[in-house]
């Protein structure tokens, strides 16, 4: 299967195949979602926040709001037990259902189903070598490092609630493993790996689902 990932607009197609069956079928999930934050927090729905994507250009990514309006941006890192984050956030967080969203950005373009996880521009170097090739495809939805760190035990909130300095945490650690990931990721990327990660993503919620 790996030539299918070589075809031209393959795998945008199968991203625009995904993503649109995704938002088809949890539709009434995100309604449900978006009615919940409205009712129990003032402020808007939606999270909106710069990342860098591929070829480090800048876009918006989009998550539900899981923290209390005037709390939003004050940190870009999110703690275990985050006094910021609402109680519908905090349920929300757990499940990864604030990343719903980002589904209208695959739509756009913007992001890739399978890919490195984009994060905020103040952590890239763009004269790093290393960084410039994982910014060479497609940041996506799922990938190794979101699985390692969000989904598995080795989860970021929990690592960065015992750091002394949680900013010096990620940027001197989780970051850095989080790249090594995303490097093996685009070095052995193929839609079987794609598939796999997928497969892997599910994995996990259903296990944090029946805990």
């Amino acid at each position: 299967m790996n030539y299918l990932l070589n075809l031209p607009g393959f795998k945008r197609f199968f991203d625009l195949f995904f993503a649109f069956c995704a938002l088809a079928l949890a539709w009434p999930i995100l309604i449900l979602i978006a009615a919940a934050i409205k009712l129990t927090s003032p402020g808007t729905i939606f999270f909106i926040q710069t990342r860098l994507g591929q070829f480090g250009q800048p876009f918006k990514i989009y998550k539900f709001r899981t923290m209390t309006p005037q709390m939003v941006t004050k940190d870009t890192l999110t703690l275990a037990d985050d006094k910021r984050l609402t109680k519908i956030g905090r349920w929300l967080r757990r499940y990864k259902l604030d990343e719903l969203p980002q589904f209208v950005n695959v739509l756009q373009g913007h992001m890739s189903v399978v890919g490195p996880r984009p994060d905020v521009p103040q952590y890239y170097d763009l004269g790093n070598p290393l960084h410039q090739k994982v910014l060479s495809v497609k940041p996506g939805v799922t990938c190794f490092g979101g699985i390692e760190y969000s989904l598995s035990k080795n989860q970021e909130d929990k690592i960065l609630a015992k750091a002394q300095v949680p900013e010096e945490a990620y940027r001197n650690q989780i970051f850095p493993a989080k790249m090594a990931l995303n490097l093996k990721y685009v070095e052995e990327r193929s839609f079987a790996l794609d598939l796999k990660i997928i497969g892997l993503t599910i994995y996990y919620l259903i296990k944090k689902i029946i805990k």
